[in-house]
């Protein structure tokens, strides 16, 4: 980086912000006017130039009219002072990325820095010289093998060829290497390991998931030297898993699959500097799930006994055991809990359940935390929220008043085309929930008791009036002659004539 000022309190304060920022990112030259900027820039070269305008000697617009005729010409940011707009229009014209206006904001020019070095390594990427047309062919080639789910042996060792990995017919280990949890810098991590593998021979990568990089490499040594580069240069600790020593192309997509079950383990194992599909295999595929103890969490919830509930959940995900079980054994265990707890509580509460769909939707899925202790976490703050949730709900119906309204709404209207949805919702409460409720407020279902309801007052009306059958049948809500018919007599044994002429007697 070049910085081009005739202020000396200029130039050393924007150096030490860039520095307190980005510690040993920049290599930065200083120079005092346009045509020190300029011989800088033609000896050496230089990726990004942070130039004034008004310099003597030669000024800002004069140094982007020279720069114009350089095969390399840097990245432009121009300094400016409030009446300096139409020379920064000026700049434009001759391709400047930004113009800041003095006093310098730090934020701003943070922005601007983070988006010029995401153009430039853009730019790398796309660059059309034989070397980075290689490389791209070799990410493009190698997505493809590893993306195709069945491949003829014929059609994958064409496509490796021509992209330069005939090195493939040998021994080599395929590693998918993530950036530490939480960071922020995983672009100029994974920057930093394209310049560092520039170096190195005999090797591939590609790209198949965001935040990732998948690594073939002929050499092992190059994984342990690539984490040595990355050690002195990014916070954290990256990840990396590794596959078995693979030998030939057939055997890329195997290579692929180990990692990727390998880069699983990290949820387990996050302090490891690397994890080897080797030592992982061996672990336990045969753990017991701990179904009973899931059961009784799902019992639980909303009886008041959270710390019951917490004491199963750390018997269920002790992590002494969980950690010498093969992954399988705790994604297992996540759909257990989901299937049998969280589904559970939505199944029956229903869509009352909303708020915490947010936590759900996170603990839902192992794959969405880096760390055990995260989802453990997750995990027991959801069932908290679902047991305080359930016992709130319970609760508010603890006297069922609600159900004496809904009792009380089909003795108004049994005549009626009524059914469990209409008088759920009448009382505003889940389809599932209400039926559940309503059975045990009054003993019976509700079919049960809808039905006798309607029988009795059939019944009622054949003693008491001459009212005809289909007359009644309508009276009492029933649907047809025939079905008034068919409920009656498998109620009392006899049709509803028979009853009549036996209550005339």
């Amino acid at each position: 980086m070049v910085i081009a000022d005739d202020e000396t309190n200029i130039r050393l304060g924007l150096r030490a912000m860039i520095e307190r920022q980005y510690p040993e990112r920049y290599e930065i030259a200083f120079a005092e006017n346009g045509s020190e900027a300029l011989s800088i820039i033609a000896a050496g070269g230089a990726h990004l130039l942070i130039t004034d305008i008004r310099m003597p000697v030669m000024d800002g617009i004069e140094l982007l009219e020279q720069l114009q005729h350089q095969p390399e010409r840097p990245e432009v940011v121009i300094l400016s002072g409030h009446d300096d707009f139409p020379y920064a229009q000026a700049a434009i014209r001759y391709q400047a990325k930004e113009y800041l206006l003095k006093p310098i904001v730090r934020s701003e020019l943070f922005a601007v820095l983070e988006r010029l070095e995401e153009e430039l390594r853009q730019k790398d990427e796309r660059a059309s010289d034989a070397e980075g047309q290689r490389i791209v062919d070799k990410q493009t080639r190698l997505a493809q093998v590893l993306q195709r789910e069945s491949i003829a042996e014929s059609e994958l060792r064409s496509l490796l060829l021509e992209a330069d990995m005939g090195w493939l017919d040998g021994e080599y280990t395929v590693g998918i290497l993530r950036p530490p949890a939480g960071t922020t810098e995983a672009p100029a991590l994974f920057s930093r390991v394209e310049q560092w593998l520039g170096g190195q021979s005999d090797w591939a990568r590609c790209s198949l998931r965001e935040g990732e990089k998948i690594i073939a490499a002929r050499d092992p040594a190059l994984f342990s030297g690539m984490l040595e580069q990355l050690a002195d240069h990014v916070q954290g600790r990256p990840c990396l898993a590794l596959s078995s020593r693979a030998t030939g192309m057939g055997q890329l997509r195997l290579a692929y699959s180990q990692a990727r079950q390998a880069s699983k383990y990290y949820l387990l194992y996050p302090d490891l500097e690397s994890i080897e599909y080797d030592v992982v295999r061996n672990l336990n595929s045969r753990c017991p799930l701990p179904t009973e103890p899931i059961r009784k969490i799902a019992n639980l919830i909303g009886m008041g006994r959270l710390p019951e509930i917490k004491r199963l959940l750390q018997q269920t995900l002790d992590i002494r055991f969980v950690s010498r079980c093969e992954i399988g054994y705790l994604m297992a265990i996540s759909r257990l809990f989901n299937e049998e707890v969280f589904d559970r509580v939505f199944r029956t509460y229903g869509e009352e359940s909303v708020e915490i769909l947010r936590l759900y939707k996170k603990a839902g899925h192992i794959d969405n935390f880096d760390r055990f202790h995260d989802y453990y976490h997750h995990v027991e703050q959801l069932l908290e929220r679902l047991d305080e949730y359930v016992a709130r709900v319970r609760s508010v119906h603890a006297e069922r008043k609600d159900m004496q309204r809904a009792v009380d709404y089909l003795h108004e209207h049994y005549r009626e085309d009524v059914n469990m949805a209409v008088v759920s919702n009448y009382i505003s409460l889940n389809y599932t929930y209400f039926s559940e409720a309503f059975k045990e407020f009054t003993g019976e279902s509700f079919s049960v008791y809808l039905r006798k309801l309607r029988l009795n007052k059939a019944k009622e009306l054949l003693a008491k009036t001459d009212l005809k059958v289909y007359e009644i049948c309508e009276l009492s809500g029933f649907e047809s002659v025939k079905h008034f018919t068919r409920v009656f007599k498998e109620s009392e044994g006899i049709t509803p004539v028979e009853y009549r002429n036996r209550m005339l007697v």
